[in-house]
């Protein structure tokens, strides 16, 4: 189709980092077989599309079902040669799928991707030796998934029916994955997993997630680890014991804790309560002095009364969480909550929930940030654009965190050309700040060790 020496292909990856690491790991096993094309480039024909979908919830499903169509919108006017789609949404509705967009040339699941590899002419990698990886993030930072499934049945969540139990990674390969990422120039590991503190139980029979941690810090080249996606219950604390002693580990922790109304985290089967929730918080601000906290709240879920929900905004305003995200409940079929109660409180309800949870969270977010006006800290640039150069500090994790905003200065680079400072360290000064972003001025332009 293209008239190009090799077949052009694309890979679209929707919904969480987890699908991003599937993408890489599938286009390191095409060799040069294609050319790749950028996913942000929409103006380039392509001869295979691949859609990596989403079907967390409701508003997942729908952006990953009208990616499908405007895919094979494009394929109709001859600008996509064929269309393979393949993740959670095709895994979730196997058999409903192909029915209902015929357009599409094949559909591949979630949890075996040889298929699909094979149908692109290459042939996998055994399971142990896929540890290469195709960057699509920036090159000086990458996703590391250190386990795939879920053993929690939490009311509301899908996953564990679509991507199976947990099974860890065995940690030689994960660190052999992570020394060949920082041989390519990656500077920053973003930990992750369905449930990163569970790590290790199913190969070694104990919580291994701080064992591994040392041990990625060990790798040359790599300066920062960042932990998403962690479980309360039965939190390991040696954790925090890596988070406050181990330079390359960020004093930041992602942990979803979803609500703080015991009633809800009951009908949520959570297996914690508030106090439980309240004690572990506490714990990891003393253990960890200057820890920022992001977590993620469910507005709406069965059980939540106005009550419930005076609590969950009370306890926000107790905690005071540098970063929180939430959700509307969304029924999802198969799961625990669909099957055992009614989805009773009103979509309007939910939506003035989630408004007043956020807008309490934005004053509290916006503290937090005029707070650091005045320090000097280490920054990471992840991009130059305009003039300035966007960076993060051990604070921000890329792509759901703010930025930090820093004007080029040519008087202080000697020189120095911008786009080249990609991916280094510098001391900045912060100097402004809004609820998201924080403005700064360069305090030493040299690059960081």
């Amino acid at each position: 189709m293209s008239g190009h020496e090799r077949p052009r292909l694309k890979a679209v990856t929707l919904g969480c980092s987890k699908n991003r690491v599937d993408t890489e790991h599938i286009l390191a096993q095409l060799g040069d077989k294609y050319e790749i094309v950028p996913e942000q480039d929409e103006d380039t024909s392509v001869d295979i599309l691949l859609l990596n979908t989403c079907a967390f919830i409701g508003d997942a499903k729908e952006e990953s079902v009208n990616a499908i169509l405007s895919a094979v919108a494009l394929k109709g006017e001859g600008r996509i040669g064929k269309v393979f789609v393949f993740g959670c949404l095709p895994e979730r509705y196997s058999s409903e799928m192909p029915e209902l967009i015929p357009e599409v040339d094949a559909w591949f699941g979630a949890r075996d991707f040889a298929p699909l590899v094979r149908a692109l002419g290459a042939e996998p990698a055994p399971k142990k030796e896929n540890v290469r990886r195709y960057l699509t993030t920036p090159g000086h930072y990458a996703f590391l998934k250190i386990s795939e499934g879920c053993d929690r049945r939490c009311s509301y969540c899908a996953i564990p029916a679509i991507r199976g139990r947990h099974r860890s990674v065995p940690m030689e390969e994960l660190v052999e994955e992570a020394r060949l990422l920082a041989m390519k120039g990656v500077r920053e590991l973003i930990v992750i997993a369905q449930d990163t503190t569970y790590y290790g139980l199913d190969l070694y029979r104990r919580r291994a997630l701080a064992e591994l941690l040392e041990k990625l810090s060990e790798i040359d080249g790599i300066e920062w680890i960042r932990i998403h996606y962690s479980y309360p219950d039965d939190f390991p604390e040696d954790v925090l014991d890596q988070m406050a002693h181990n330079p390359k580990v960020c004093r930041y922790m992602d942990i979803p804790l979803q609500h703080i109304s015991d009633k809800v985290l009951g009908n949520m089967r959570r297996h914690v309560d508030g106090a439980w929730t309240r004690r572990l918080i506490k714990t990891m601000r003393e253990r960890v002095p200057g820890v920022v906290l992001r977590t993620t709240m469910i507005v709406g879920h069965p059980g939540e009364g106005e009550e419930e929900f005076k609590e969950l905004l009370d306890f926000v305003e107790e905690a005071r969480f540098e970063r929180l995200g939430a959700f509307r409940y969304s029924e999802e079929e198969g799961t625990y909550g669909a099957e055992h109660f009614r989805d009773e409180v009103s979509e309007e309800v939910k939506q003035d929930r989630w408004d007043r949870l956020m807008e309490a969270q934005s004053e509290i977010s916006l503290e937090f940030n005029r707070s650091r006006i005045g320090s000097e800290v280490k920054v990471i640039i992840d991009d130059f654009s305009d003039g300035v150069f966007v960076c993060r500090s051990e604070f921000e994790s890329p792509e759901v965190d703010g930025e930090i905003l820093v004007k080029y200065d040519p008087s202080a680079m000697d020189g120095v050309e911008p786009y080249s400072m990609i991916g280094e360290f510098i001391m900045v000064r912060i100097t402004g700040a809004d609820e998201y972003d924080l403005i700064a001025e360069p305090a030493d332009m040299d690059v960081c060790d």
